[in-house]
């Protein structure tokens, strides 16, 4: 039993809450959705969630901080923070497209150590928590998932996001250099390419924007699914605005690939 069981009990419930208001506000003809600074948008879903998981938590762990994406916070370096996305790929909720979830982390001494994603229009969840492996629920049941073996760049499977952050944020040329190296490569963006990796079902997703909330929960789960996650500098971090998820077979071959000359 993890020692962090309890924790993930208590997500089960933050994911649940979530999962009510959002499959409630999917397709509302009454959304109200606004833009932040950077355009991105926000919807009055994205807020009730954040503020749901937020009161259950102040409930349930009042000593714990709490960041999140809609009402702000941070994950210190020491103690403990839940990391909360109350739904990545707003942009994909607010189309009608069901690759959107909610992330949920719990960050000890700056370290995700358990981690909750809730997809609740593609009918997954997946989780996971340090030393008791990464695990997905799905149509079929509930199962322990693992990082696939593929050992070679020229017969991976490569995810990202999208092409255009590449552009504005690190290499256009170093990421089509990777995707020339690879054998296959989609977009099937955020949250989801990383949980793929987990699954087994896709060797590499590499992102070259994200905050923290983005990636704090798939983080653990990579790295407990067996694989390996770190920024695009090779830093094993969720706070370092990149990320790069991979089977660990595969990560210095793709770090270097992404390397600009």
């Amino acid at each position: 039993m993890s020692r962090y069981t309890d924790d993930l009990t208590l997500a089960v419930r933050l994911a649940d809450a979530a999962d009510a208001i959002t499959t409630a506000r999917a397709g509302a003809r009454d959304l109200v959705v606004t833009s932040k600074p950077d355009r991105t948008p926000v919807t009055d879903a994205d807020t009730a969630v954040e503020d749901a998981v937020r009161a259950i938590l102040a409930r349930e762990r009042p000593g714990d901080a709490v960041a999140g994406e809609e009402r702000g916070g941070t994950a210190g370096s020491s103690g403990r923070a839940w990391v909360l996305d109350p739904i990545d790929g707003t942009k994909n909720f607010l189309r009608g497209l069901p690759v959107w979830a909610t992330l949920i982390a719990l960050v000890e001494d700056g370290v995700p150590v358990a981690g909750m994603v809730s997809a609740p229009a593609l009918g997954r969840r997946w989780w996971a928590s340090a030393g008791a492996g990464a695990w997905l629920r799905d149509a079929s049941g509930e199962r322990r998932i693992g990082v696939s073996r593929v050992s070679a760049l020229g017969d991976a499977y490569l995810s990202t996001t999208h092409l255009g952050t590449w552009v504005e944020y690190h290499s256009r040329e170093a990421y089509l250099r990777l995707v020339d190296a690879c054998w296959e490569n989609r977009a099937f963006g955020d949250f989801w390419s990383h949980c793929l990796v987990a699954e087994g079902a896709i060797d590499l997703a590499a992102e070259a924007i994200v905050n923290p909330w983005d990636v704090a929960a798939v983080q653990i789960l990579v790295t407990e699914a067996g694989g390996r996650f770190t920024d695009l500098g090779g830093v094993a971090r969720f706070d370092g605005g990149s990320a790069l998820s991979t089977n660990g077979l595969l990560h210095d071959a793709t770090l270097a690939a992404l390397t600009t000359p």
